[in-house]
């Protein structure tokens, strides 16, 4: 309850949107093989910039 009002960090909202993106690629992986490797390169390009973070 005392972390209701925290704020996430840059790093925090980079992860959760990576991590969306991996499901997303993965949901599309069984219909759409090219869909889902332009979300994977998404999800790649996004973790390069969250490495870059720290």
């Amino acid at each position: 309850m005392f972390g209701l009002f925290k704020k996430k960090t840059e790093k925090e909202k980079l992860l959760e949107q990576y991590k969306k993106l991996q499901e997303e690629a993965y949901r599309l992986s069984h219909t759409d093989r090219t869909a889902s490797d332009a979300k994977t390169a998404e999800a790649a390009e996004l973790l390069k910039k969250i490495d870059a973070m720290e």
